[in-house]
């Protein structure tokens, strides 16, 4: 028998216009559209002629993949027209996972932002008077009860700050907690010096530097100390009379141990009261509960920071808050008051989904129904009840090939926040007979809806604390679709 060449292959493989000529996909092509139909086609023969060129296609397997041509344009439509952004199950462990999307949104939040955003809103409209409105309105009066217990912002009128007009402390929002530093600077120290440790001038995520920050915000920066122990006598011996602000930038992302010395907030409160000079912190997690009631110590909330005399306070909204992305600036209404009037903060200002979800979050604190915010809930998760959950998961996997046990572990809270503390749970530590571990954990994150896990010493292991309850039978289903044979 003559074996076909290469061009005589290409003859048999039909034209776009052919293709689209079937009935089939004429009819899908009136369902989902002429462009991407025909996109589905050109990208399917293409992929043909590659196996072609490629030589591993002979008559045999093309006369094949020529039948089935109409299903395979469909499987591509499928898949052009899916999102791209999906829900995953998060069974790392890891609470504010920076690449799983952070904190998960409460109920209430999700439910606010469909009705607010579903129609039309007051966003920037008073419904009293009928006049224009300010959005900030929404959160700032729920900010202020929040963080207005027993907070002093003491005396002292800082230099580049102007006037004080009132003691009382207000917040605004914008995209992300390195937009309310870019902001925050840029409108108390454009041109003039900022006095910050060398041990603070950290790396956040994305490759992103609090020194190109602060070079954006036109801000001159002064660093003082060194990487390990910087002491109050640096900054004030640096103070002069192009400073304009002293700024202390928590270490979310990392420790620094051993000999190692840091001025206390509130030593450096009497130092810019001393000097007339605003004092900032960059938190960076912002917790607005005191996270001792979880076991996660040493991990400042925001009102401690104001409690002890910071002038603005910068943090995030999606991580310890347990809210949507958001960057939050609070602190003296003075201050804020500059920074709502600076032309930045239009360009950086967030939307009507932002503030409903923001809005429901906090009113959720302010109810004191902590466990209505998902990343808080799982915080307080305890040790038996996740192993009671995995137990039960654990004995629902069927398969001889698949080996299940559980382990005492550890759950970090993730996004830069609190780096050493870890909250003990169980594992499920899985193995796999005719799979390795990564290719356990590549099936796994196929699935629909995908799990993400983690792989130590060979093995899969997933932590249920950042598991909804609701989840496990779909993990079930999951591991049990790898394990069929």
């Amino acid at each position: 028998m003559k074996t076909e060449s290469r061009a005589d292959l290409y003859r048999k493989l039909p034209s776009v216009d052919e293709l689209l000529h079937e009935a089939n996909l004429y009819s899908l092509a009136a369902r989902e559209g002429a462009a991407t139909v025909t996109d589905a086609a050109r990208s399917v023969l293409a992929d043909l002629r590659e196996e072609i060129a490629a030589g591993s296609l002979d008559a045999g397997k093309l006369n094949i993949a020529i039948s089935g041509l109409n299903l395979a344009v469909e499987r591509r439509v499928r898949q052009a027209l899916k999102y791209s952004l999906r829900t995953v199950i998060n069974a790392t462990g890891v609470i504010l996972h920076t690449n799983l999307g952070r904190a998960p949104l409460a109920g209430a939040a999700l439910e606010h932002i469909r009705n607010t955003s579903a129609g039309y809103s007051n966003l920037e409209f008073d419904l009293e008077t009928g006049d224009r409105g300010k959005r900030d309105v929404h959160v700032d009066r729920l900010f202020r009860k929040l963080l207005s217990e027993d907070f002093d912002v003491g005396a002292g009128v800082p230099a580049c700050a102007g006037p004080r007009s009132s003691p009382a402390i207000s917040t605004i929002v914008v995209n992300n907690n390195a937009a309310a530093v870019l902001l925050a600077l840029n409108t108390l120290a454009d041109g003039g010096e900022v006095i910050v440790s060398r041990g603070e001038l950290v790396e956040i995520g994305g490759s992103f530097r609090i020194p190109d920050v602060m070079a954006k915000s036109q801000a001159v920066l002064r660093e003082v100390g060194t990487t390990n122990r910087t002491r109050v006598s640096d900054y004030e011996q640096a103070v002069n009379e192009k400073t304009c602000l002293l700024l202390r930038v928590h270490r979310s992302n990392f420790q620094i141990t051993g000999f190692t010395e840091q001025p206390r907030l509130e030593e450096l409160a009497d130092l810019a009261r001393r000097h007339n000079l605003p004092l900032m912190e960059d938190l960076g997690s912002g917790a607005l509960l005191d996270l001792r009631s979880v076991g996660i110590g040493d991990e400042p909330s925001v009102l401690d920071s104001l409690r002890a005399g910071v002038d603005v306070v910068s943090y995030s909204g999606d991580k310890l808050l347990g809210g949507p992305q958001a960057g939050m600036i609070s602190g003296r209404s003075d201050l804020i008051a500059r920074m709502r009037s600076n032309s930045l903060f239009r360009a950086l200002r967030v939307d009507k989904l932002t503030y409903a979800a923001l809005e429901a979050t906090l009113l959720a604190y302010g109810k004191g129904e902590h466990d209505a915010i998902p990343a808080l809930r799982m915080m307080r998760w305890s040790k038996a009840e996740i192993g009671g959950r995995a137990e039960s998961l654990a004995k629902r996997v069927r398969s001889a090939s698949m080996k299940a046990e559980l382990l005492d572990g550890e759950s970090v809270i993730g996004g830069g926040a609190a780096p050493s503390a870890v909250l003990p749970t169980r594992l499920i530590a899985l193995s796999h007979s005719a799979l390795s571990a990564d290719e356990f954990v590549a099936q796994l994150r196929a699935s629909d809806p995908p799990v993400v896990a983690r792989v130590e010493e060979g093995r899969v292991l997933l932590d249920l604390r950042t598991v909804f309850p609701e989840q496990d039978d779909m993990i079930v289903e999951a591991l049990n679709r790898v394990a069929m044979p």
